[in-house]
């Protein structure tokens, strides 16, 4: 079988290439994943090496693993064009030390340019203009601009293998945290517009977590929903509707009754809708889902069952 295989799959205009690892070159494997796997969080880790010399380097190969302990693992890969280390990961098996800063939109542009490969003893704090702020309980510095950063002790560095390309796990377990009270809500918690965080994407890309693309999603687990398979089949069957549509109509738990949906005909742009189209039931059928689709998009969920019960 040859590197690439293409497999045209018993769905509508879909095909798909099937990829061996084994049979590309890693920097091919390297820049799939990178770009699937995405967005990534960004682990901006502060270091010190045995003679206190610092290092502030970005990897992307990072997220949360655990809350009691609290543990994050970041990972610097081999470099895939030479098979060497990172001054990172040579620090932090020398120390087991580190600082884990989370970037955010204000500094995206130096956490960048303190990914260039400098020499060894070049301190990036100073490249990227970066401010170093004294830990508390450990050698490295945190950045001061980061709104939160993590104090770590290196648990454990597990290599993933001896090829360019190899990761490298870093379990950090974090010992202080210290969080900008300026990202907070009422409530204490970090408020993701405050935040404006960003992710890393594939080749240059990057993403800015603000604005639209944050939104709100009801966990699954906060109730038992009657899932998409309990839908009545005109919305479940509907051409208008998303599967993201119906999975948010089957988190729901109840579905409401018949008064209530001849109760909400009186809406006006319900009410509309109906006169307007009441000669053509085909059209209105569409209408409607039409108009059910648009209160799900802006989460009127029990509004969007009305209507689209009003077909049934």
């Amino acid at each position: 079988m040859g590197a690439l295989q293409t497999i045209v799959l018993n769905c509508d205009y879909m095909s798909y290439k099937t990829i061996d690892p084994q049979d590309v070159k890693t920097s091919e494997v390297h820049a799939l994943l990178l770009g699937a796997i995405a967005p990534r969080p960004i682990a901006f880790a502060s270091t010190t090496d045995l003679e206190g010399n610092v290092n502030l380097s970005p990897f992307s190969f990072f997220n949360v693993f655990s809350a009691k302990p609290p543990i994050l693992v970041f990972s610097p890969a081999r470099r895939v064009r030479d098979n060497t280390s990172k001054h990172t990961l040579e620090n932090v098996m020398a120390t087991k030390e580190v600082v884990i800063n989370i970037a955010n939109y204000n500094i995206v542009e130096q956490m960048s340019l303190a990914s260039t490969e400098y020499d060894r003893g070049i301190n990036e704090f100073v490249k990227s203009g970066l401010t170093a702020e004294a830990s508390v309980l450990i050698a490295p510095p945190r950045v001061q601009e980061a709104p939160v950063s993590f104090e770590c002790k290196v648990n454990d560095v597990i290599s993933l293998g001896p090829e360019g390309g190899a990761g490298n796990l870093v379990i950090c377990e974090v010992l202080l945290m210290h969080v900008n009270e300026a990202i907070l809500d009422e409530y204490g918690k970090i408020d993701p517009f405050k935040l404006d965080g960003v992710a890393r994407m594939g080749g240059d890309y990057y993403l800015r977590a603000n604005g639209d693309c944050i939104f709100e999603l009801p966990k699954p687990i906060r109730n038992k929903g009657i899932g998409i398979d309990m839908l009545p089949e005109h919305i479940r069957n509907s051409s208008i509707l998303t599967g993201n549509n119906l999975a948010r109509l089957g988190n729901s738990e109840t579905i409401p009754g018949h008064a209530e949906v001849e109760a909400f005909k009186t809406d006006p742009i319900v009410a509309y809708t109906i006169n307007k189209y009441k000669n053509d039931p085909a059209v209105l059928q569409n209408e409607l889902q039409l108009l059910g689709k648009k209160f799900l998009e802006n989460n009127q969920v029990t509004e969007a069952w009305k209507v689209l019960l009003m077909q049934n």
